[in-house]
């Protein structure tokens, strides 16, 4: 609206929403924007909403000359005839005494207003749009995540586009689903696996156990071996549940974990076996969700952002009931909540004990004033079910005003630390402009796909996925950890491979207008936009970025992307575009992305998926991996001494051998239209063909008042004296040193980086290592608790239980590792392991102790590379490698061996 009306003056703006909670938030929306726009643009958009009550607002509008914003419910408008049952459309279109026996409509329409329409799906009916008309619009937008109907696409942020921009949270899911329900099994729960430092992975079971008093359910930790029937106090139901398996990666590469018995039943962390009901998985799914909550929480109150948890339930019975004398009584949900937070709070004091902010934080909140209904209110103040719309474009969703004044008027309120409400009941049938920015957990206590259901997974999900804000208001948006803080996390009621099979294919069909296929007629033509410059891509550009993708196999032969690509995108293992489109490599690589393929839908993660690495006690203590440490944690010192005059031979060398700058180009292409147009050759820019191209080249230097010091230059960007410089430029061939005339930029950037790549030459050359007495201590072996295992390798001979590699290459040769029976124990190094270097710190791969007396050389420092081929390795990592060598050989005497290898095989080779 402002840069309309900078560019154009337009300055009559309507805004039309189909309810009121998509009103309030557009109305808060202009509120907290208001200082932005008035610091960047020097004025202020006067909004209103519109009321029939007070239509002398639209004189207002009508008559100021700055930017004017009216926002109105479709109701007031929708039905345009005087004797309209819609009270509100029918002052719209009627004249009125009060207003100078005008008609409204008649009043907005001189001002040819541009229409803005949020949400048009929902206002699609024939008597909305032919109200519309009524208002003569100079021109309509219309913004909606889901169009029914298109009109005039001008601009497309889609559900990918906007996770993969990082606009949205990341998305967790954990399941519940029930297995097995054969009635006569004995009931039994996996909550999830436990990993320990020292010890193996344990399952958390709930399962009934016999007492004095009866029958009960507890939760048990359970480890390989472990009899439930002994465990249940010998309850026949659970003969033949002896756990014979613990599993802490997952199955199915889902990374959810599982305990299996000898009977042969296998549970994932989330799932139920035996017997079991409604009520049972609702308390489960409670009971995770303030679970999930903790585990946020805990994360982000130092950080000042407000964490809140949003049940969804289908009947406000369930969580509220009132008695004959109106008292209001805890229904079941509400009663389950307060069991379950209790206990859960309890249970992890202890996670959470060192934190004594936090810990006086919860205990400052009460148990029963941290939940709160957010429902419609009848005439007696009490809580009720919404009035939901049984007809027309918004059959099935409420709009009930007593509901919208609690959660949007409160929504502030809400994201305060001194607000105890942290968890919402709320009802299913809410859609747009109920979501909180601070919801980080939803839990969905309803059937999802009952019938007659017409709210998605995707629109539930929806209501979280806005980015968080902190206590001042800030936007947490950096996009460094954008998805490290902002995830929201689903508890499903049903199993995690259902509920995302089912919410991808949803966001799948809502994808169904992207290209899907990666050729150079879909390139050609793109704007690609960096901070200081755009680009249209050109037929060679083209070219080259689709030749990049079949060269890497990031495309296969129907022009699809790979899931190639995007695992090695996500890896941050691209391969490197050609030169000439680096500078280009972020909008290029957004433009690829553009084209939509079923493997690039975001990759849901597990809510349940056991976090952290711990160590392997066992394994660290051996003796062989104590010998290889003494011999490796030594720090040290490189010190560097050369001849100038080798340094300034060798540059010239370089200069006079690769230093090539562009000549000036131009192109001419000569072209005609062709015979018989139609309108899809214009659409698609195809009325003309090219007859014949011709490209020359300018030999004559460029014209130019720039005075470049070149010296200066080159001094600055290779660290070089001024005089050294001079030395090398005075020695270059004559036609060397002429390039600098055709293109002086290109000159100085290709000059600066062939004499750097001889500096790190000649210094790595003459570099010698020196021993400091400060050593690494094998406390730099912690356990990750942070680290996602789901995928990684489950190790025997690994310092830590499992082993997390970020390329095949890598996963190949630790799985060959260690199942070799030559190996004792091996370690991957951790990152604060560095060598220092001239040219960045090096973290070296592997630490391997070998059996002695099978091996030549019993102790071996590893780094492995997908290519063995020093001309293929970056010369950055080449001269890491090489600094790698002196320091290995200096610190331990040569009698530890350092190499690069590709496989086990060629580790054998050079121990052997």
């Amino acid at each position: 609206m402002f840069e309309m009306y900078k560019q154009y003056g337009w300055n009559k703006f309507i805004i039309v929403v189909p309810s009121i909670a998509i009103r309030e938030g557009v109305q808060k929306s202009f509120e907290i924007t208001a200082e932005h726009f008035l610091q960047q643009y020097g004025r202020q958009a006067r909004c209103f909403t519109y009321d029939s009550k007070q239509l002398h607002e639209l004189e207002s509008f009508s008559s100021d000359a700055g930017i004017n914003v009216m926002i109105i419910n479709v109701q007031a408008f929708n039905a345009f005839k005087e004797d309209a049952t819609n009270k509100a459309a029918r002052i719209m279109f009627s004249a009125r005494d009060d207003f100078q026996s005008r008609r409204p409509i008649d009043v907005l329409k001189k001002n040819r207003p541009i229409m803005i329409l949020d949400e048009p799906q929902r206002m699609g009916g024939p008597a909305t749009v032919k109200a519309l008309a009524q208002f003569n619009p100079m021109l309509i937008l219309r913004y909606s995540a889901t169009h029914k109907v298109e009109h005039n696409k001008v601009y497309r942020l889609d559900a990918l586009d906007a996770y993969n921009q990082k606009l949205v949270k990341k998305i967790a899911v954990r399941g519940i689903a029930t297995k097995g329900l054969k009635g006569t099994n004995g009931y039994v729960y996996l909550e999830g696996i436990r990993l320990s430092k020292s010890k193996p992975p344990v399952g958390v079971l709930e399962i009934e156990q016999k007492t004095a008093s009866g029958i009960k359910r507890i939760r048990k930790l359970v480890e390989k071996g472990t009899d439930l029937f002994v465990a249940s106090g010998e309850l026949d139901q659970y003969k033949g549940f002896v756990v014979a398996d613990i599993d802490a990666r997952g199955v199915e590469g889902f990374g959810e974990g599982y305990v299996e018995f000898t009977n042969g039943e296998r549970l994932t962390a989330g799932t139920t076996s035996g017997d079991t009901n409604e009520d049972t998985l609702r308390r489960l799914q409670i009971r995770e969700s303030i679970k999930a909550h903790f585990e946020k929480e805990q994360e982000l109150y130092a950080k000042g952002i407000k964490v809140l948890s949003l049940f969804f339930i289908d009947t406000v019975a369930k969580y509220r009931q009132y008695d004959a004398d109106g008292n209001r009584v805890d229904g079941d949900y509400a009663r389950y909540f307060e069991e379950e937070y209790a206990k859960i709070r309890e249970e992890q004091r202890t996670m959470f004990a060192e934190d004594e902010k936090y810990q006086k934080y919860l205990d400052g909140i009460e148990t029963a004033k941290t939940h709160a209904g957010y429902f419609s209110i009848d005439k007696k103040g009490q809580l009720t079910d919404p009035k939901v719309i049984g007809r027309g474009e918004t059959k099935g969703e409420t709009d009930d005003v007593s509901a919208y004044e609690l959660i949007l008027k409160r929504k502030e309120q809400l994201l305060s630390l001194d607000e105890p409400v942290r968890f919402i009941f709320s009802h299913s049938a809410l859609r747009e402009g109920w979501d909180n920015p601070n919801v980080f957990v939803i839990g969905m206590l309803k059937p999802t796909d009952y019938e007659g259901s017409t709210v998605t997974r995707r629109q539930e999900v929806g209501r979280g996925l806005r980015l968080c804000v902190n206590s001042v208001g800030q936007r947490i948006d950096d996009p460094t950890i954008v998805h490290d803080v902002n995830v929201l996390t689903v508890v499903a009621n049903e199993s995690f491979q259902d509920f995302v099979s089912k919410l991808q294919g949803e966001m799948r069909d809502s994808l169904s207008a992207r290209p899907r296929f990666a050729s150079e007629d879909y390139f050609t033509g793109k704007l690609l936009r960096t901070e200081t410059d755009e680009t249209i891509v050109n037929a060679k550009m083209a070219s080259q970025i689709y030749f990049y993708l079949v060269q890497n196999g990031y495309t296969d032969f129907e022009k699809r992307i790979t899931s190639t690509y995007h695992e090695a995108k996500a890896a941050g293992t691209l391969a490197d575009l050609p030169e000439e489109l680096q500078p280009l490599a972020e909008p290029i690589f957004r433009l690829i992305d553009s084209v939509f393929d079923d493997t690039k839908l975001p990759d849901f993660s597990n809510g349940r998926s056991p976090k952290g690495n711990p160590i392997n006690q066992k394994n660290l203590d051996r003796k062989e991996f104590q010998d290889l440490w003494k011999r490796i944690n030594h720090k040290a010192v490189y010190a560097v001494e050369f001849e100038t005059n080798e340094l300034i031979t060798n540059c010239v060398s370089a200069l006079n051998q690769d230093l090539h700058v562009s000549k000036l180009r131009y192109e001419v292409n000569r072209g005609i239209q062709r015979e018989a147009n139609t309108v899809d050759d214009l659409e698609n820019r195809t009325a003309f063909e090219v007859k014949e191209n011709q490209t020359d080249t300018v030999d004559a230097p460029i014209s130019t008042d720039i005075r470049y010091d070149l010296v200066g230059k080159l001094s600055e960007s290779t660290q070089l004296t001024r005089k050294t410089v001079v030395s090398v430029l005075s020695k270059i061939l004559p036609n060397t040193f002429e390039q600098f005339r055709i293109n002086p930029e290109e000159f100085l950037a290709k000059a600066a980086r062939l004499m750097n790549e001889q500096k790190a030459t000649i210094i790595i050359e003459h570099l010698v290592y020196n021993p400091l007495d400060g050593q690494h201590y094998t406390d730099i072996f912690t356990a990750d608790k942070k680290a996602d295992i789901s995928s990684a390798y489950e190790a025997q001979r690994h310092v830590y239980d499992y082993v997390i590699t970020d390329s095949k290459t890598k996963r190949t040769f630790v799985e060959t590792l260690d199942k070799s029976t030559e190996v004792v124990v091996y370690a991957k190094l951790p990152k604060a392991f560095s060598i220092p270097t001239p040219v960045g710190n090096y973290n070296p791969d592997w630490a391997i102790a070998f059996e002695q007396g099978k091996v030549k050389h019993v102790f071996f420092i590893a780094e492995t590379k997908g290519s063995m081929s020093s001309l293929e390795l970056k010369k950055i990592e080449s001269a890491k490698i090489d600094c790698a060598r002196k320091f290995f050989a200096k610190i331990t005497n040569d009698n530890v061996r350092y190499d690069v290898v590709d496989s086990y095989e060629k580790l054998m080779g050079l121990v052997k």
